[in-house]
């Protein structure tokens, strides 16, 4: 009977299907929904806030047929299997096909995988249970919130600031961030101050080292201006600089953990230059499997939502052995290393990890795109250096006494190079380089090579990168592992925040609106009042609190807010002012500035209503056209999407979707294009010329 007995497993993509079918065998159907099959309509509120906030699901239009195959296929199954991701959306998705399958919610057919691997799938499967009424909970008050804030702001929005914006919850928030450190960089007022800094020898070494300033007579040095500074700088030409205390000593510098779902994307950011979602679109390949040569489909990672740190025995002994074998015995700690997840995480899952240590980034890379290989590589080599020993560090760290003041060097030479033979953790901002420093002695006389004065001055708070971004967004306790990467995408696209190099600023528009929201809507953008309804989420998640009664307490003090917010704005609008610039109209001769329109920001010449003239805003690059020589401008396509044009257009037809890197080709002297990609590669811009390098040669 076995034989016959014929299982249907669901899953959202076709990839995961595939990658599963291949460890489940003949009896097993398995098909994918390409997603949420219902959901809230988008045409209206789609809550009905008289009857306790219950959610109008819809099935999702264009998904008709795919709902009838689904419900045929489950009738001529004896089991169906709901095999979503594991975590709350994919509980929902669960918990809706339950509905449109008529099957039992009392019933175990919920299989959830960390990872899709033979194990992986076979331990899924061993384990069915009820689908997680609080998860699904959970993301309905999510679902229903945002949907809330959504539907109810941005019609207040269009009224009092301009067609077409949007508001979300947690989306306002971050907004607000970036916007508040743009004040504190505008309010920051430069101090000037400075060092002393010696180059010092000691008797039988060639090589200075450097020492500064630390203080007199015990007492830390402040110099505020240079004349102060030339005032120490005569008394210290008089002194003997002798070193009075030498003091060494061994540190020892540990891993960093294997990654979350929000350090992960901050690591891509700042060492592969990736933007939150294209980290997660390929983490999700990772996970959901990926054909390797030989092997066929795998999935290499674990599932990438997650902000745990827990990690398998299996997966820590198949670690351990690798850098046994590669490295070493000395290169395992003395125990297997266990970090602690901090408690605020749901711990649901394990950390990221490769689902088979084995499988080295060389040995899969002709099988991956450039950016899987690139996140692959990544994830593999943060989690094998979690595995490893400690870098071991000899340090010293010397006094010099020069009369009454005091200079202070350190250093510190790397004596076992640990876990950093593999890997070593990106920073969001540059460290001092350590310093290695001659064999000193106390009493020692060094001679003076050369003794400065340095002006500097203080400097504002740096603006948000991604990264930091992220990182603020996690401490801060907004927002959850899955809603980072859609968040930076939506205030972007939104035009509240924009891009500069790696640094993110607000626009005016994002300025003016969070103004808006901060006075009338204070709760909406309150950090704390944020994290406090993601704490109340995960209490609905845990069973503690009712879904209902979480929306319904935010909801009476929103509908509040807004009732009053109606009133005091009663016939007022919000105005967005132009910004200035440089450039003149060439119709009638005024200044043009820069305004926002529902599709970005354009010129317009500030003579309007007299003079309409209107232009795409470019920004010049450093190539010139290999058509006509006219300068090549970077432009965005009417879906938003950057291209290089020449500025002659229409009359020159050069164009293109590759970056020019400001170089030129040294056979031709035409600008050199970048093409991105798993076929990336530099390459001459002049049709004919046929120069081109590898990106990997650069």
């Amino acid at each position: 009977m076995g034989d016959k007995m014929s299982n249907l497993v669901i899953v959202e993509s076709p990839t995961k299907a595939k990658t599963i079918k291949k460890y489940l065998g003949k009896n097993y159907e398995v098909v994918a929904t390409m997603g949420h099959v219902r959901d809230l309509p988008k045409s209206k509120m789609g809550v009905d806030i008289e009857n306790g906030f219950t959610p109008q699901y819809i099935n999702i239009k264009g998904k008709g047929d795919l709902i009838k195959s689904l419900i045929k296929e489950a009738k001529k199954s004896d089991k169906v299997y709901l095999a979503t991701d594991p975590d709350r959306e994919g509980e929902a998705i669960s918990w809706h096909l339950a509905y449109l399958l008529n099957l039992d919610l009392n019933e175990n057919n919920r299989v959830t995988f960390n990872e899709i691997t033979k194990t992986g799938v076979k331990t899924g499967m061993k384990a069915p249970r009820k689908i997680d009424i609080d998860l699904v909970n959970a993301q309905q008050a999510r679902r229903v919130l945002d949907r809330l804030v959504g539907y109810k702001l941005s019609p207040f929005l269009w009224k009092k600031v301009r067609p077409g914006l949007s508001a979300g919850r947690v989306q306002s928030v971050a907004v607000r961030l970036i916007a508040d450190r743009e004040q504190e960089i505008r309010r920051f007022v430069q101090e000037e101050y400075w060092t002393i800094d010696a180059s010092l020898l000691a008797e039988n070494s060639k090589k200075a080292f450097p020492s500064r300033l630390h203080s007199k007579a015990g007492q830390k040095i402040e110099i505020k201006n240079k004349e102060a500074a030339d005032s120490i700088l005569a008394e210290l030409k008089q002194q003997n600089f002798i070193v009075s205390a030498v003091k060494k000593g061994v540190r020892q510098k540990s891993p960093a953990p294997p990654f979350t779902t929000s350090t992960l994307q901050q690591e891509a950011s700042r060492k592969l230059g990736f933007q939150a979602y294209r980290t997660m679109k390929a983490a999700q390949e990772l996970y959901e499997g990926v054909d390797i040569a030989g092997m066929g489909a795998v999935g290499l990672i674990t599932y990438m939502r997650t902000d745990s740190l827990r990690i398998s025995a299996e997966a820590q002994q198949a670690a351990t052995a690798y850098i046994e074998q590669r490295y070493g015995k000395e290169y395992c700690p003395p125990s297997p290393r266990v970090y602690k997840t901090k408690s605020s995480a749901q711990d649901a899952h394990e950390a990221i990890r490769p689902s088979l240590p084995e499988l080295i980034p060389e040995k899969v890379k002709d099988s991956l795109t450039n950016d899987q290989y690139k996140l692959y590589k990544l994830i593999w080599e943060r989690f094998i250096a979690s595995q490893m020993a400690n870098q071991v560090l000899d340090t010293v760290s010397v006094n010099i006494q020069a009369g009454d003041y005091l200079f202070k060097s350190s250093g510190s030479t790397v004596k076992f190079m640990g876990f950093t033979v593999l890997y070593e953790e990106g920073k969001d901002e540059e460290e001092e380089k350590e310093v290695s420093l001659p064999e000193l002695h106390e009493n020692d006389l060094l001679r003076v090579q050369k003794l400065e004065g340095n002006q500097h001055f203080t400097q504002p708070p740096v603006r948000y990168t991604e990264a930091t971004l992220i990182k603020a967004l996690e401490e801060k306790g907004i927002g959850r592992p899955s809603t980072y990467a859609p968040t930076i995408s939506t205030i972007m696209q939104r035009n509240y925040v924009e891009r500069e190099g790696k640094q993110l600023h607000p626009t005016i528009l994002g300025e003016v609106t969070t103004e808006l929201m901060e006075e009338h809507f204070p709760e909406i953008v309150d950090v704390e009042f944020t994290a406090g309804m993601e704490e109340n989420l995960d209490k609905v998640e845990d069973g503690q609190i009712p879904w209902k009664q979480t929306v319904s307490d935010f909801y009476d003090g929103f509908d509040q807010l807004l009732t009053k917010a109606e009133k005091e704005m009663e016939g007022q609008r919000v105005r967005i002012p132009d910004e200035e610039t440089n450039e003149v109209c060439d119709k009638c001769g005024r200044p043009m500035v820069i305004k926002h329109g529902r599709y970005g920001k354009f010129l317009a010449c500030s003579g309007y209503p007299e003079c309409k003239n209107t232009k795409k805003i470019v920004k010049e690059t450093s190539a010139l056209c290999p058509l006509c020589g006219g300068r090549v401008l970077e432009k965005k396509s009417a879906k938003g999407k950057i291209y290089f044009g020449c500025e002659n257009n229409p009359n020159c037809s050069f164009m293109t979707w590759d970056e020019p890197t400001g170089k030129t080709c040294p056979t031709c002297g035409s600008a050199l294009l970048k093409k991105k990609g798993r076929a990336g590669k530099i390459y001459c811009s002049k049709e004919g010329c046929g120069y081109e390098k590898g990106l990997k040669e650069e």
